[in-house]
């Protein structure tokens, strides 16, 4: 069975990574879901995909030079679905405490230098540990440097790579870094690609998928995941597929 994974939320429904789009997922029946994190100036986590401002909330300045307190008045709806209501910046803490529903996490983390790497690493396992959800997360990012962080420090928890464009030897790269997970561009996937990566143990999680035929193809494809913009689409969507 392919799983669904809301992406942000549900970015094409709500605006994206807040309370509401992972509200909107929930009631589509959508159990797991896909997010970013940035860390704040006191060192929390947030849920916001861009290391600026600008794009969600229409202000000035960067994620890493305000708190968290700071951070959570911030009305971050600019630019997505229309919503009648103020969206402010959660943090990863405040998601966890206010939709336990989830079953399961794929957190992205966009990060640069080693140093800054294990202080998310931290963050994330105290988080983790401190609500008992070691089984729900998978740690997930592009970033090299922070997957060999991971792998060389006691990060307990299962990471994935993220790979946009192809240009490596993605299956090489996971057993390099130790990654449980593939997280595919849908536009890399072919049956014989997801074929391998499932051959050597990884779960595929394939993004964004918006498009019911797209999401069949994907299906056939034996892909183990789709992470979507449309939870709602996609559960009416897979449970037209053929078992």
């Amino acid at each position: 069975m392919t799983l669904i994974y809301g992406h942000r939320g549900a970015r094409g429904e709500a605006p994206e990574n807040t309370l509401p789009s992972f509200r909107r997922a929930l009631d589509a029946g959508v159990r797991r879901v896909e997010l970013d994190l940035h860390l704040s100036a006191d060192r929390q986590l947030m849920v916001i995909h861009d290391p600026t401002l600008r794009r969600t909330t229409g202000l000035r300045g960067k994620i890493a030079h305000h708190s968290a307190a700071e951070l959570m008045q911030m009305d971050a709806r600019r630019g997505g679905p229309a919503w009648p209501e103020e969206c402010p910046i959660p943090s990863l803490e405040q998601l966890f405490t206010t939709c336990p529903e989830f079953e399961h996490y794929q957190l992205e983390v966009k990060s640069g230098s080693a140093g800054q790497s294990r202080i998310v690493l931290d963050a994330v396992t105290e988080l983790v540990t401190r609500y008992g959800l070691q089984e729900k997360v998978v740690l997930t990012s592009s970033s090299r440097t922070l997957l060999k962080t991971a792998r060389d420090s006691s990060f307990g928890l299962p990471t994935g790579l993220v790979e946009e464009y192809g240009l490596i030897d993605w299956i090489k790269s996971c057993k390099r870094y130790g990654c449980d997970y593939l997280i595919l561009n849908w536009k890399l996937c072919s049956t014989q690609r997801v074929a391998s990566a499932k051959a050597h143990g990884l779960h595929v999680s394939v993004w964004t998928v918006n498009e019911p035929a797209l999401m069949q193809r994907l299906v056939e494809m034996g892909v183990d995941s789709i992470i979507t913009d449309f939870p709602q689409l996609a559960v009416e969507t897979l449970a037209k597929a053929p078992a």
